[in-house]
Order: C-alpha cells, then sequence, then structure tokens
C-alpha cells in the first residue's frame, strides 16, 4: 500500500477557471473567474497532503501576471508549470515493482472544474 501523498497536476484554464481567449489571459487587468467547487477540491488535497502542480499553455513571459491572477481568486499551488502549450499532452510514467500504476490520466469536459474528482 503506497503511504507517499499523491501529486495532482492540474491545468488552470477551462479546469480550474473558465476557459478565455490567450489574448484576454495576458492581460495585467484580467480577472480570472474561478469554477465553482475549486478552492474546496484543492482545500481537500491539500488536507490530504498532496502536492498541487499547476500548468499552463501559457507563455512563460507570463508567468508574473498568471501568479498574480490565481493569487487574486485564492488558488494556491505548489508549482507552476508555464508554457506547456494547448496541444495534446501526455503522461508517461513506470508502474510500481508489484504491478501497479503509477500515473493516471483524468479528462474532464472544459469549464466543468473539479469539485466531482475523486483521487
Amino acid at each position: 500500500m503506497e503511504t507517499r501523498p499523491a501529486t495532482i497536476i492540474c491545468d488552470i484554464d477551462g479546469t480550474l477557471v473558465y476557459h478565455t481567449t490567450p489574448d484576454q489571459a495576458s492581460k495585467p487587468t484580467y480577472k480570472m473567474a474561478i469554477i465553482e467547487g475549486t478552492i474546496n477540491k484543492l482545500l481537500e488535497w491539500e488536507r490530504n497532503g498532496y502536492r498541487i502542480i499547476l500548468l499552463t499553455g501559457r507563455k512563460e513571459s507570463l508567468r508574473d501576471v498568471t501568479i498574480q491572477q490565481l493569487k487574486e481568486i485564492g488558488i494556491f499551488y505548489d508549482q507552476l508549470i508555464m508554457g506547456v502549450g494547448g496541444g495534446k499532452r501526455y503522461l508517461i510514467n513506470d508502474c510500481k515493482t508489484n504491478g501497479e500504476y503509477s500515473a493516471y490520466a483524468i479528462n474532464i469536459k472544459r469549464n466543468k472544474g473539479i469539485k466531482d474528482i475523486e483521487i
């Protein structure tokens, strides 16, 4: 039985906050619209000791703007990965020595949010 805490890797736009155009999101005055249940789910994961890594297709040059936007709506995390791009994303990981999977992928509909995800 695994005793180490899980790592959650979670996209931002369309997953934690409502998706918008890259042009709009890049404006320092843009206020993200948080999807219902996001903060409660992040708090649950935090209580469970999970490591929360956010990733986004936003350019690295928008890091400071993105950090400020996330902070303004109360989204917290352990690490932020920028510049991932908007194409398909694949998670490749090895199995445990007993054959158990050690990586999973959960796809949700855009702007549905994470509130119903069970880890």
